[in-house]
């Protein structure tokens, strides 16, 4: 038997092994996509495993079995979480009430601060009058607000599939992530084995440090925000933190929208030019300890992506699949490149 004729067979049944792959890859993907809830608890699971795993190594490293880490750390975890609703509900729970029944003047306020400014000024005179300017704003205002309250109860109503399944997806994950992932590479031909394998280490251990990263990041941006409304006496300061603090979680975008209440309520102030002053610093120095220290410090130097890149990236995501695809444009264009650059090299080393 000629070396031709074993090669065929054995090229069949590398091809076959691809076609697998890619299917079964193509179907997990349409899974998620398609599937209500899905996406969204397949996010928070996978941020869920990144930031569990290195406590459940952690835990393992002493000598317990992976399974009673993984249970432990998840115990840990409930436990914090739920101190920290414990001691934070009843407060933020009010805000939210609070602020709620007080936007109505808030707005007003935005309205009458807007119709000085567009009388003293005449900003607009003789292209569109100061009334439309305010009349467009207040309805924008009250339809964004009444969709925050009234829809937040329906959301939280859907989301309870999610805060179920997210969980039981984040413990699989840390427990059989690893073994799955070694299931998947054993479907991959012979001469992508390296690529493939290389492939998920680096986006593994990118998207590990990036999840991490970005969160921190968050965080620090809510606590200075946080810290600096409190200290000037900025009205509902905790719960404004906590809205950037999510916000920023969105790139580009997310710091300005995050900042548009604490505008609605410094215009409503009494005295609005001190709190519009005050929000602005607060929030603009926030921006700037991001911008200069943590994104280039933290975050910038794991994606390694051109500011443009970013920037498609947001506005393709936002397009496609609105505020969710603007938290995961950045790591899926960061895979999406770690991917094309490694084929490349591949594909160059191994020309014939």
């Amino acid at each position: 038997m000629t070396n031709a004729s074993l090669s065929n067979p054995l090229r069949q049944k590398q091809l076959l092994k691809l076609f697998f792959f890619l299917s079964l890859l193509l179907s997990s993907v349409l899974l998620i996509l398609k599937v209500e809830n899905m996406l969204l608890s397949c996010l928070l699971a996978f941020v869920g495993s990144y930031l569990m795993e290195p406590i459940v190594n952690s835990f393992e490293r002493t000598g317990l079995r992976r399974t009673y880490a993984i249970t432990l750390t998840f115990v840990v975890v409930t436990i914090a979480l739920g101190v920290l609703l414990t001691l934070s509900r009843s407060f933020l729970f009010q805000q939210v009430i609070s602020l709620k029944s007080e936007f109505p003047q808030y707005i007003a306020g935005t309205r009458n601060f807007i119709d000085n400014f567009s009388t003293q000024f005449e900003l607009f005179d003789g292209i569109i009058s100061p009334q439309e300017i305010t009349h467009h704003i207040e309805v924008t205002l009250f339809k964004w607000t009444s969709s925050i309250f009234e829809d937040l109860p329906k959301f939280l109503s859907q989301s309870l599939m999610t805060l179920f399944l997210a969980p039981f997806l984040t413990f699989f994950l840390l427990l059989d992530g690893k073994k799955l992932s070694r299931l998947l590479l054993t479907l991959v031909p012979n001469n992508y084995f390296e690529l493939s394998l290389n492939l998920y280490s680096q986006i593994n251990s990118q998207m590990g440090q990036f999840v991490r990263a970005r969160l921190l990041e968050a965080a620090l941006v809510g606590i200075i925000v946080g810290i600096g409304l409190k200290t000037f006496n900025f009205p509902y300061p905790f719960l404004l933190a906590f809205f950037a603090l999510l916000t920023n979680l969105i790139p580009y975008l997310g710091p300005i929208i995050g900042f548009i209440p604490a505008i609605v309520i410094a215009l409503a102030g009494q005295d609005p030019t001190y709190l519009l002053i005050v929000s602005c610093s607060i929030y603009a120095f926030a921006q700037v300890i991001d911008i200069v220290f943590i994104i280039p410090f933290v975050v910038a130097k794991i994606v390694d992506l051109h500011p443009v890149t970013v920037v498609i990236a947001i506005l393709i995501g936002a397009q496609t699949m609105g505020i969710i695809g603007m938290l995961i444009s950045i790591p899926m264009a960061s895979v999406i490149k770690v991917t094309i650059t490694n084929l490349y090299r591949h594909l160059i080393e191994f020309r014939p």
